[in-house]
């Protein structure tokens, strides 16, 4: 190879490398990059963003074939990022003083920190969240139901629901005033928890009309008056809304439990610089009200609430003031061995008479 054949190779990877580290290549969920904040981003920093949508399972797929390749920014959920680091290292620790942290609501910026740190490095920052909850009618139930262990109440009889899942179960061990995820590093302690939750949980039986497998068949039940209180998501109970001023979702007095979907770096990510910027772009409030709007669930941007849609917005308020949102529950993950003897529990429930 000639000098010059040499230089022109060597300018011309340079300039695909700049090209590359220029353009950000965003891992996602649906509705979390929609088109009009795409292009606002793209109109106001010159960057081009590249938007693949894919869910938890196909995400932790991409990043383990390529070592982490591929991508410059990922949304995983929290509970999917320590334990694939741990295991396959694919994600790059984050620099969180390029984050203008003062966007974030600082429980969850604090939380999910906390839940995604591996050997004293943080991986991951909140971006869009959700919970579980109560979700009732609270002309016939509000005077009754504050908590999960309540939809047991004997004037409920014949008329609850909720799912036979593991969040019925940390639900129910929260509200009789245990804490299911501090157990999860001592399985003695996890199956003691789980044992009482058990026996409430049969002795629940006869106000349960029936365990819902599907939200379609929860909503049809709540909207027909056959379920007057019910463990539910958030969104869920907000649609009801809609239909019904007497139906909402209520955070329960132990704790809304709360999942969020992240953002972190791909280990061979290329556009680190990119990737704060859009995080920072993303998290501000009139921004993130763009994205409520378009997934349908809020974000962790502080005051964001404020920008939503006045309806969405006022129900929003109404179920999380500021104290419920600071108590909600965030999902860890979850050790090996413990969804085994969660199983064997509803496995137990299901069958008693």
């Amino acid at each position: 190879m000639t000098r010059s054949i040499l230089l022109a190779s060597t300018m011309l990877a340079g300039l695909v490398s700049a090209a590359q580290a220029d353009t950000l290549r965003l891992l996602t969920w649906g509705g979390y990059a929609p088109d009009d904040v795409v292009e606002m981003f793209e109109q106001q920093t010159g960057h081009t963003v590249e938007v693949t949508k894919s869910n938890n399972e196909e995400m932790i797929a991409k990043l383990r074939a390529t070592g982490g390749g591929g991508f410059d920014l990922a949304q995983p959920s929290q509970d999917r990022v320590m334990g694939p680091q741990m295991e396959f290292g694919i994600y790059k620790p984050m620099d969180v003083s390029k984050l203008n942290q003062d966007l974030f609501i600082p429980s969850m910026l604090q939380a999910t920190m906390e839940n995604t740190t591996v050997n004293g490095d943080v991986y991951g920052v909140p971006h869009v969240w959700g919970t579980s909850g109560l979700v009732m009618n609270t002309a016939k139930a509000g005077d009754v139901v504050a908590d999960y262990t309540d939809l047991c109440d004997p004037a409920l009889a014949g008329s609850v629901s909720y799912r036979l899942k593991r969040p019925t179960l940390i639900g129910f061990a929260f509200a009789m005033g245990e804490d299911p995820f501090a157990a999860y590093g001592d399985e003695a302690k996890y199956k003691e928890i789980m044992g009482m939750v058990e026996a409430k949980l049969i002795e629940c039986k006869p106000n349960v009309k029936t365990y819902w497998g599907g939200g379609d068949e929860l909503m049809n039940l709540v909207r027909s008056g056959e379920v007057t209180a019910s463990m539910a998501w958030d969104t869920g109970g907000w649609k009801l809304n809609d239909d019904n001023a007497d139906i909402t979702f209520v955070a329960p007095t132990s704790g809304a439990l709360g999942w969020i979907d992240t953002f972190v770096l791909p280990a061979k990510g290329q556009a680190d610089d990119v990737a704060y910027e859009w995080i920072n772009f993303v998290m501000q409030p009139e921004i993130a009200a763009m994205i409520t709007a378009a997934a349908g669930n809020f974000t962790a941007s502080a005051g964001a609430d404020e920008f939503a849609e006045d309806s969405l917005k006022a129900k929003y308020q109404a179920s999380f003031p500021q104290e419920d949102i600071d108590n909600i529950k965030w999902y860890p993950p979850v050790p090996a061995g413990l969804e085994a003897i969660e199983g064997e529990v509803l496995d137990r429930v299901q069958a008693a008479n």
